[in-house]
């Protein structure tokens, strides 16, 4: 009896398992239907056939093209040998011997996959490249995958090898807007494509992968360890002997700049974030000649606003040209909807030079100094600890282990309501609320809101800012927008959908939110951060009664802040030099505060009905309350640090917190445009921006630069339909 049940088991399994294989056999065949029945009606001539991506502001309006740059065609008798045989060695070593799709390369690619656990190999052929850049849309889908095998295979019995091969090298990217193997002999090299040497044809056949990574203007080690890589291939292949490949990866890159390619949009900074996020998900070859339609969450009015106010002098310090031709201290501003994460206007830098260059919004992390403070300090005493914005902590001097912070005016104010700690920025408050949550957990809320803090490395030093990592401007505006809408954070982004030329929807943007904190500590510290407008230090953002914000200000103005709110709009305007150096007498309060304020009154048309003044209301008398010390497991006290020096500011002014970041030797010095006056509306700093030479400075010994890490730029957002 046991054993005839044990045979009805496997019996009862094996009709499952042909069942399962019936269903999959039928699903697979449907979809070979379906693929073929919507093959698109090839032609030869298509193949020519390219289109710019456009891109769509928030309300639908046009507002930027993505060409194809330049474009030098050559036919298949003026390719030489030797570049074919780079290619066919890099991209597809079957090239000569398969039909259109080659099932050894992709049995190789997968096994070399599997044992990676990556994707290391791709099986695509030349041919099928082809016919997927040529007639098919950049979805990745079962059904796309079978249509490009079938027109590979058309492909094969239409044409020549060779013709197939020029048609391929006349349709890829290059990098530096470069089109096709003839423009790319003549960008890099300045030559035809018939003088190519073999050096330098595997070089382009290497660029192919990742032309923007491996670009050798760039990135020359790469492009070197790249070409050497499809030097070695061709041997492997038999198209070059040992000798002939040893003297070509001996030889430099010998790079002759010939085209240089100028792309030119409207508000740049805001597109080549956009070009990022897209390049990421689907390549630059289906970006800029796919014929796509990019959605973006772009605000035109706001983006022309505050490009305008990073082109007037009169918001900033005094100002000089480094030797790269570049104003400095710089400067960065993110606008973004605090209940979608939608990035309304992206500015990075003070004057645009070249396209896709250094984005300070993004990319720059700095310093936060006080502008930590309610991320960091307040908001989690809030949420752990019970406190409120009236809760009283006694302003005093204080040791922790061998760190002892220092107020700006090495005064002490006795007992203060967080309210009034946090709108005046007193450091010694922040520090104890900061060592009695306990770094472990302040360091995991802030987290929550997408900033870094590693409490190991930065002890409670990190309560006015002095974070090993740092933050962007675009991190700190998410994190306050958490502030503004509640208290969920919600990644920013700004690409809401992606369409083909033929209406499908390539990707389509789901808002990401957490719940971050509770909604009584987010509208606790927006009142509070209301008062650092009305009455602290940032008096000069006030709009009415609408602002919210708070100031930054790190050691000897070296990074100056302003983040903020009004209902409609989170913002942040960042300053500092490139290789952070002093800015005497600058203050996030002074600075910032007031481009913002101009920025948002712009944006958003508003009209306040009072001038910025300080008014502190008379305060009622708070409840007392006790700060009970943290868990010892969660005490950390933090090295040593040197007190910042006594200053004499009024009071609406934020002193210099404590960093770590130290500058690099000064520019070359040269003159700045007269300055004007700020626009209508707007508040002007304290002193007007005035030329000055900068003191001499000297690069301390071993020191390297912290090297702004790119973050990937936010293609995770995006799903594919």
């Amino acid at each position: 009896m046991k054993k005839h049940r044990s045979w009805g088991f496997w019996r009862l399994l094996s009709w499952i398992l042909v069942l399962f294989l019936l269903m999959g056999t039928g699903w697979s065949c449907w979809e070979i239907y379906v693929a073929l029945r919507e093959l698109p009606s090839w032609q030869m001539d298509s193949m020519s056939i390219v289109a710019p991506s456009t891109l769509f502001a928030a309300d639908g309006t046009p507002f930027a093209t993505l060409g194809q740059g330049t474009f030098i065609p050559v036919r298949p008798k003026e390719i030489p040998h030797v570049v074919k045989e780079a290619f066919v060695a890099a991209e597809d070593k079957r090239f000569y011997q398969h039909h259109g799709i080659d099932v050894t390369g992709i049995l190789r690619a997968t096994w070399y996959n599997l044992l990676n656990r990556k994707i290391v190999q791709g099986g695509s052929t030349i041919t099928q490249q082809l016919a997927k850049n040529a007639f098919l849309s950049p979805s990745r889908t079962f059904k796309r995958k079978i249509q490009e095998v079938f027109l590979a295979i058309q492909l094969e019995r239409h044409y020549a090898k060779d013709e197939i091969l020029t048609f391929y090298l006349n349709r890829i990217y290059f990098g530096e807007g470069a089109w096709g193997i003839g423009t790319a002999a003549k960008t890099y090299f300045d030559k035809r494509v018939e003088d190519l040497t073999l050096a330098e044809a595997a070089l382009l056949a290497g660029l192919v992968r990742a032309p923007s990574y491996y670009n050798p203007f760039e990135n020359p080690e790469g492009a070197l360890a790249r070409r050497n890589t499809v030097l070695k291939q061709m041997e492997e292949c038999g198209f070059s002997t040992p000798e002939q490949v040893a003297k070509a990866q001996a030889e430099p890159l010998n790079l002759k700049r010939g085209m240089i390619y100028k792309p030119e949009y409207p508000y740049p900074n805001f597109v080549d974030y956009v070009i990022a996020t897209v390049e990421e998900r689907f390549g630059e070859s289906v970006l800029f000649r796919g014929g796509l339609k990019i959605y973006t969450t772009l605000d035109i009015k706001a983006q022309q606003v505050a490009e305008a106010a990073m082109k007037n002098p009169g918001f900033f310090p005094a100002s000089i040209r480094d030797s790269r031709g570049l104003l400095q201290p710089q400067a960065a501003v993110v606008l973004l909807d605090p209940n979608t994460g939608a990035i309304r206007a992206m500015v990075g830098e003070r004057n645009h030079v070249v396209s896709r260059q250094y984005n300070r919004a993004y990319q720059a992390y700095r310093l936060p100094g006080s502008a930590i403070k309610p991320i960091l300090d307040y908001a989690p005493a809030i949420e752990y600890l019970g406190m409120t914005p009236d809760s009283v902590v006694v302003d005093e001097p204080v040791r922790f282990g061998s760190y002892e912070p220092k107020n700006y005016d090495g005064r002490y104010r006795g007992p203060v309501t967080l309210r009034d700690a946090l709108a005046h920025s007193i450091n010694v408050v922040a520090v104890k609320l900061l060592h009695t949550v306990g770094l472990e957990r302040a360091a995991a809320f802030a987290r929550s809101l997408g900033i870094e803090v590693d409490p190991a490395e930065d002890g409670l030093a990190a309560a006015l800012g002095a974070t090993y990592r740092g933050v962007t401007p675009l991190q700190m505006a998410a994190a306050y927008a958490a502030f503004a809408n509640g208290g969920y954070y919600v990644k920013p982004y700004a690409v809401t959908r992606i369409v083909a030329p033929d209406g499908s929807v390539l990707a389509e943007y789901h808002p990401e939110l957490r719940r971050a904190m509770k909604t009584k500590t987010a509208e606790s510290i927006a009142s509070m951060l209301k008062s650092a407008v009305q009455y602290g230090t940032g008096t000069k953002a006030q709009i009415d009664n609408l602002a919210a914000g708070k100031t930054g200000t790190t050691d000897q103005g070296k990074d100056l802040w302003f983040c903020g709110w009004v209902s409609q709009m989170v913002g942040v305007v960042w300053m500092g030099w490139d290789f952070p150096r002093p800015i005497p007498g600058a203050y996030g309060g002074d600075y910032c505060a007031p481009m913002w304020r101009y920025i948002m009154m712009q944006a958003l048309d508003l009209h306040p009905t009072q001038v910025p003044t300080p008014s502190k209301p008379t305060p009622a008398t708070p409840p007392a309350s006790a700060l009970k010390p943290a868990p010892e497991s969660e005490q950390n006290p933090s090295p040593p640090a040197p007190s910042p020096q006594p200053g004499t500011p009024s009071q609406s002014q934020e002193q210099p917190n404590k960093t770590k970041q130290q500058f690099q030797p000064p520019m070359t010095e040269q003159q700045e445009p007269k300055s004007l006056p700020p626009p209508s509306g707007s508040t002007p700093p304290s002193k007007p921006a005035q030329e000055e030479k900068p003191d001499e400075q000297k690069q301390p010994p071993n020191h390297t630069p912290q090297q702004p890490v790119q973050p990937a730029a936010g293609n995770s957002h995006l799903t594919s339909q």
